[in-house]
């Protein structure tokens, strides 16, 4: 008897495509098809003019971002806004926060990072950790980033850049948006005010 093919089988033997624009803008549609109205879907659309380029997996997350924000140094420089960010990076786990933070290293410079994440660390610690210094870059899961949102400690005053975790597969191949309750997390975290940032042109959002 064959055994049936699980999406790990499939996954496995197929060769990963990059993600592009187009799977995140039919995503956000699909979501918002039956809790919104027309107009309201119009609102929330995401443009093609809101995205960086892609990772078109040749990129280590340093050289991804050296090439989406080329302007990196200058505008770390001008951030002086507290409990905010300039550029956040979404991810679907604790660890692989922790991993994507040693990643960057060549690419941060003297910016100040901060895990925003649940594990181990009170969202209180976070939103103190916040409100103390100027940071630069967050770096987390859409649940915790959501939650300091709408406690007010994190604000999207200064957010320019929204870079998505969204090639990387789990031992299990799921990228992100393939494990269900991360991916309900990253719709809300889109809907507390990234897609506002996008259509207003303050906010582009890089798939890594």
């Amino acid at each position: 008897m064959r055994k049936k093919k699980t999406i790990t089988d499939v996954l496995a033997s197929s060769e990963p495509k990059p993600g592009c624009p187009a799977d995140l803008q039919s995503m956000v549609t699909l979501y918002f098809s039956d809790k919104h109205s027309v107009i309201e879907q119009e609102e929330l659309a995401l443009q093609d003019s809101s995205f960086l380029s892609c990772n078109d997996l040749t990129h280590t997350l340093s050289s991804f971002l050296k090439q989406v924000c080329p302007k990196w140094s200058k505008i770390q420089k001008q951030h002086k806004e507290k409990s905010s960010v300039v550029l956040l990076i979404v991810c679907s786990s604790a660890l692989r926060a922790i991993e994507l933070l040693k990643q960057m290293t060549a690419f941060k410079g003297e910016a100040k990072a901060v895990k925003l994440f649940a594990k181990h660390i009170k969202i209180e610690e976070q939103v103190k950790l916040l409100q103390k210094g100027i940071t630069h870059v967050g770096v987390g899961t859409p649940g915790r980033i959501s939650a300091l949102i709408e406690k007010d400690g994190l604000s999207l005053k200064a957010l320019k850049y929204v870079v998505l975790d969204w090639n990387w597969r789990d031992q299990k191949l799921r990228r992100m948006v393939d494990v269900p309750e991360v991916k309900l997390d990253f719709m809300k975290l889109l809907e507390s005010g990234i897609l506002n940032g996008c259509k207003e042109g303050k906010v582009k959002i890089g798939l890594f």
